[in-house]
């Protein structure tokens, strides 16, 4: 009933415990609380919370344009709704090196697992567009430093993301994103997110140069092709998202649920795609909170 039993705190432990070994996570991006429940249901082992996402269920571009209480506020909301860990999109931080100390502390105490923090300037784009731009080296070390510095919970995971492959074409983007990736690490990054990799050699090379946890971003449309879970573990990556997939899954699902209405006047056609009432209920417990009051579940759901 209402929230996760585990506190994050211990969330934290297990996750840092989990990394640790050095298997593959799986963490697809929950667009709001009850796809969060349902991507623990379905047995992944974390949930991403995605800046464009948050961005897109505003209605906005990702472009920068929300703030850090807003993607703490809806951050909060999804990651208390599991018992998984939480990871969320911190964009640049939301500022200058204070500004991302303060965006730490405020994600600690939302209930996340961790965060990243890129170094894109500000304001950013979405990793896969063309036309990047990233800070210099010190701008980008030292909101490293400034989260690592924020830091009250030793296990809450501070990964840095670097755009900087897409800033340089063939091998010569891809050195300066090891170089990077190097640095970010020295600067005290708990692990890698390095965004656009565009070949599978890529990602290895990265996995080469760095001794943290490396995720992989497989974003549909994006600029990197769509390796499987069992090509990234093949190669060391230990943390692999899928950030809007479900809210794209949702959002096909419904713009054909309109068009059926449209041509026939009814969803009649479609109840067969729908998640059923009963499925509905279950996930939001309804069962649980009637032990608390028997007022609140005294029906019967017909299937």
């Amino acid at each position: 009933m209402l929230y996760a039993k585990t506190n994050p705190t211990e969330k934290r432990r297990l996750f840092r415990e989990r990394l640790a070994t050095g298997e593959l996570l799986r963490f697809p991006g929950a667009f709001n609380p009850l796809s969060a429940r349902m991507i623990e249901t379905k047995g992944f082992d974390g949930v991403y919370i995605s800046g464009a996402v948050l961005s897109a269920d505003l209605g906005l571009p990702d472009i920068g344009l929300t703030t850090l209480s807003e993607v703490a506020g809806r951050a909060k909301q999804i990651a208390r709704m599991t018992e998984l860990p939480a990871i969320v999109d911190a964009d640049t931080g939301f500022g200058e090196p204070m500004n991302v100390a303060r965006t730490i502390q405020e994600m600690e105490d939302a209930g996340l697992a961790g965060l990243h923090i890129e170094d894109q300037v500000n304001p950013k784009r979405c990793g896969h567009l063309d036309g990047k731009q990233v800070v210099d080296e010190d701008t980008a070390l030292k909101r490293i430093r400034a989260a690592v510095d924020a830091r009250r919970d030793e296990n809450f995971l501070i990964m840095a993301r670097t755009d900087i492959r897409a800033t340089a074409p063939g091998d010569g983007g891809l050195r300066l994103a090891t170089e990077r990736a190097k640095k970010l690490v020295d600067a005290g990054a708990d692990a890698i997110f390095p965004e656009a990799m565009g070949t599978l050699a890529e990602f290895e090379a990265v996995r080469a140069a760095v001794d943290v946890p490396i995720l992989a971003n497989m974003t549909e449309f994006g600029k990197s092709d769509l390796f499987t879970v069992d090509q990234l573990a093949g190669i060391g990556i230990n943390l692999v998202i899928w950030p809007v997939s479900l809210l794209r899954l949702a959002m096909g699902s419904a713009e054909r649920g309109l068009d059926t209405l449209n041509e026939h006047g009814t969803l009649e056609p479609i109840l067969g795609q729908m998640q059923h009432r009963a499925d509905l209920y279950t996930s939001l417990d309804y069962e649980g909170y009637n032990r608390f009051d028997t007022n609140v579940f005294n029906f019967q759901v017909e299937r």
